[in-house]
C-alpha cells in the first residue's frame, strides 16, 4: 500500500483531497499532517478520522523534529498544501506567510529528500504570475511577478522546489491553480463569506467596483487534478490547473444573491484592496494535454450545490465565525 503524506490536509483543499483519496483510491493510506491553526479543522475530516486507512498527525510543517517523526514510516507522495493563504491577512502582517510559506516548505523538502520521496508535489497558486490585461491567459512559461506578500512567498517555494530537482535531482512538482470554490471552505473567502452573510442577513462587502475577474474551479475538479499530477506528471515540471471559468466578483455576487433570494440591496461597496490584482486566468491546456484531465463541474451548477452545502451545514461554519470550533480544539487535543 503506497502512503500519501499530505499536509494542511485538516484545511480547505487538503481536506478534500483527503477525502477524495480516501473514496476513489483504496490501495493508498494517508498521513494527514497539520498544525490546526485558525483555518484547519479536524470537522473538515469528520467520518475519516476511524478510517484504517488514516492517520492524523497534528505537527507544524516548519519544526524539523515534528516533520521527520510524522514520516518515520516513509512516504511514497508528500502533497504540500500546508499554507498561510489569505491574502488580507498577507498585507496586515507576512511574518506568518514567509515562515510557513518558505521555509516551511524548506523543512519538507530536506525530509522528502532524506527519505528518497518518490513524488513531491508543491500546491501553489495562479497568483505568483501576477496581473492580466483584459486579454490572454497565463501558461506555466509566463515571467512570475507576484503583487502581494501572499504571493511573492508562495513564488518563493515555488522557486525552492524547482531547485531542489535541478540541484538534488529531487521529483518535485509545482501545480498552480486558480481560485477554488467548494464546501468546507473557510467563511473568510469570498464565496463563504458571501453565502453565510446572506444567510445571516447581513450584507456582502464587494471591494471597489467588483470588476476584478478570476477564474474558477470546484475544488473537487482541482483535487482530480493533483491526484493526475502524482499519477502522470513529469518531475521539474509546472502544471496550470484551471476552470476554464472567468468571472467577476459582481458576476458571482448576484448569482450568489439570486441563489440565496436576494436583491442588490445586501451589496455594500468598501475600498478597494491595497494591490488588488485586476485579473487571472490560467491556460490549463499542457496538464489538460499531458495529463488527460478536465474539468468536470459547471459553475453554476457548482455553486447551487455549494450554497446547498453551508445551508446544510450551519453548525460547521457558525462555530468558525464565533471562535467556538477553537475553544472545542483546545479542549479535545491541546491545540493552542
Amino acid at each position: 500500500m503506497r502512503t500519501h503524506f499530505v499536509t494542511g490536509a485538516a484545511g480547505f483543499i487538503g481536506s478534500n483531497f483527503v477525502r477524495q483519496v480516501l473514496d476513489e483510491e483504496p490501495e493508498v493510506r494517508v498521513v494527514a499532517y497539520d498544525a490546526l491553526t485558525y483555518a484547519g479543522n479536524l470537522e473538515n475530516l469528520a467520518g475519516y478520522l476511524e478510517n484504517d486507512r488514516l492517520q492524523f498527525v497534528r505537527g507544524d510543517i516548519c519544526d524539523p523534529q515534528a516533520v521527520q517523526a510524522a514520516m518515520a514510516d516513509g512516504a511514497d507522495v508528500v502533497v504540500n498544501f500546508a499554507a498561510e493563504s489569505h491574502v488580507d491577512r498577507s498585507i496586515l502582517g507576512c511574518k506568518e506567510f514567509i515562515r510557513t510559506n518558505i521555509e516551511g516548505v524548506q523543512v519538507l523538502l530536506d525530509e522528502a529528500r532524506a527519505r528518497r520521496v518518490g513524488r513531491f508535489i508543491q500546491i501553489s497558486t495562479d497568483e505568483v504570475y501576477g496581473s492580466l490585461g483584459p486579454t490572454g491567459r497565463f501558461s506555466e512559461e509566463s515571467p512570475l511577478q507576484p503583487n502581494s506578500p501572499y504571493s511573492a512567498s508562495k513564488a518563493g517555494a515555488d522557486m525552492l522546489a524547482l531547485a531542489y530537482h535541478h540541484t538534488y535531482g529531487m521529483p518535485t512538482l509545482i501545480t498552480r491553480c486558480s481560485n477554488n470554490y467548494g464546501p468546507y471552505q473557510f467563511p473568510e473567502k469570498l464565496i463563504p463569506l458571501f453565502i453565510t452573510n446572506l444567510i445571516e442577513g447581513r450584507k456582502v462587502p464587494v471591494y471597489g467596483d467588483g470588476m476584478n475577474v478570476r477564474d474558477w474551479i470546484h475544488v473537487s475538479d482541482h483535487c482530480r487534478a493533483i491526484r493526475r499530477v502524482i499519477e502522470a506528471g513529469r518531475p521539474g515540471e509546472v502544471y496550470n490547473i484551471g476552470g476554464n471559468n472567468e468571472q467577476s466578483n459582481m458576476a458571482i455576487t448576484r448569482l450568489l444573491l439570486v441563489g440565496l433570494g436576494c436583491d442588490d440591496r445586501m451589496i455594500e461597496f468598501v475600498a478597494d484592496r491595497l494591490g488588488h490584482d485586476r485579473r487571472y486566468a490560467v491556460d490549463a491546456a499542457k496538464t489538460m494535454g499531458e495529463l488527460g484531465w478536465n474539468p468536470q463541474i459547471d459553475f453554476e451548477a457548482g455553486l447551487v450545490d455549494t450554497i446547498a452545502w453551508y445551508r446544510g451545514n450551519e453548525s460547521w461554519w457558525r462555530r468558525i465565525k464565533s471562535g467556538e470550533y477553537l475553544d472545542y480544539y483546545k479542549k479535545q487535543y491541546g491545540c493552542s
